[in-house]
Order: structure tokens, then sequence, then C-alpha cells
């Protein structure tokens, strides 16, 4: 089974939770729903996350690590602090370009693993995501089934997402996170699992801005106290 090929265009804020959306029901028999939002939501993937991030802590930080160190490289080549990079900086330190590369490799190495435990957990779920959606579909007798990227527009309860989260979480609460021997995941389980990655980091990231504003704002002065 293929997931839509059109909901990997989703966009970066993809409702990564679905607090949101209110439940769905159906609307004269057409439906929306992202495959994708699927797959990130449900609980199997979820957990499969902290279980792999538990198994690779280790790495995880070092990853974190060489990243930083990465962009202090690729940063040390702007030698001119204009925020852009030329051609003639980059001939200039020849030995800063080389340990850029020999950074990126080593963060390809730790990150592998990592990378193929994710993938071979959505696969598994990409695997049960057809009959979790055809069991949605004959519930609530849907007739025509889009993803959000074709609708202009559609009420609220055509969204049958959580719906087939829910009957995801039913039929597979759990997958394997250790990949057998020689494994390799296929192209549509490797594209989700980088398209997972981007959301997540960029969901991060907003965390991030959001609570150093919070923790920016002025603190509201004190009241007097009457005497």
């Amino acid at each position: 089974m293929k997931l839509a090929k059109a909901t990997l265009a989703l966009g970066a804020a993809l409702g990564a939770t679905l607090a949101a959306v209110p439940a769905a029901a159906q609307v004269n028999g057409i439906a929306i729903s992202n495959p994708e939002a699927v797959i990130l939501n449900s609980q199997a993937r979820v957990n499969a996350y902290q279980q792999i991030g538990q198994t690779y802590a280790s790495q995880i930080q070092q990853v974190s690590t060489a990243r930083q160190e990465l962009n202090t490289l690729q940063q040390s080549l702007d030698t001119n602090s204009d925020g852009q990079v030329t051609d003639a900086e980059v001939q200039a330190n020849p030995n800063v370009v080389t340990q850029i590369r020999q950074k990126e490799q080593q963060i390809n190495q730790l990150y592998t693993p990592i990378a193929l435990a994710q993938a071979y957990a959505i696969q598994q779920l990409v695997a049960d995501y057809e009959n979790a959606q055809n069991q949605v579909i004959q519930n609530k007798n849907i007739q025509i089934l889009l993803t959000p990227d074709v609708v202009q527009y559609a009420p609220d309860a055509a969204n049958v997402t959580r719906d087939i989260v829910a009957a995801l979480d039913q039929r597979m609460p759990s997958v394997q996170t250790t990949p057998p021997q020689g494994w390799q995941p296929d192209q549509q389980s490797l594209t989700l699992q980088q398209r997972m990655q981007q959301i997540l980091l960029g969901l991060a990231q907003q965390q991030a801005i959001a609570q150093q504003q919070q923790g920016a704002q002025p603190q509201a002065p004190a009241q007097p106290t009457g005497r």
C-alpha cells in the first residue's frame, strides 16, 4: 500500500497535534484525511520513538554535539561575517572544508541506526494503514476520501484523520523497533521517516522559541499592599 503522494507535501506545522480537530463525522459520503498525520500521531509511533530515544540516547547526544560543532565550522567559513559563504571563502579554507566533511560523515554514521529503527517502526504502521483506513470508510459509509491538499474547503466534521488514528491504534498498539539484520527500508518508509524528523525538529524549535519568548516577557509589577 502506498500513502497518497500528495500528503508528503504537508506543511511544517501540520497538526502534529490533532487536539484542534473535532471528532469527525461523515459528511454526505465525502471525507478528508491526512495519512502522514495518522502515522505521526499513532500511539505506536510515539512509543516507538520514545523507546528508540532511550536505546540510542548516547548516540543522539553525540549527534546533537556533532551538529553544533558542524554549525560552528560552517559559520567559520564566513570570514567577513556578512552572513554568506562565497566560493572564495571556501577555497581559502580547505582545512575547514575537510573538517566539515569529516563531521558530516561522523553524523551520518551515528544517525544511521537511529534512522533505520525509526523507519522500521514506520514501515510496520504503513503496512496496516490501509486496513485502518478501510475500517473507517466502512464504519462511516464514506464514498470519497480526499487528502487535505486537494480540498479548498471542508467542515471540521469531514476530517476523519482522528478516526483513522484511533483505528490504527486499536489494530496496532505497538511495533518493533529493532530491525532484522541487514534490513533496509523501502523508499516510502524512508521518505516518511525523514518527514517525521523534519516535523518533530520544527515542533521542537517552535517550542524552544515559545519558551524563550515567555521567559523574556517582563514580569508584572508587584501590586502595592495596603497598610
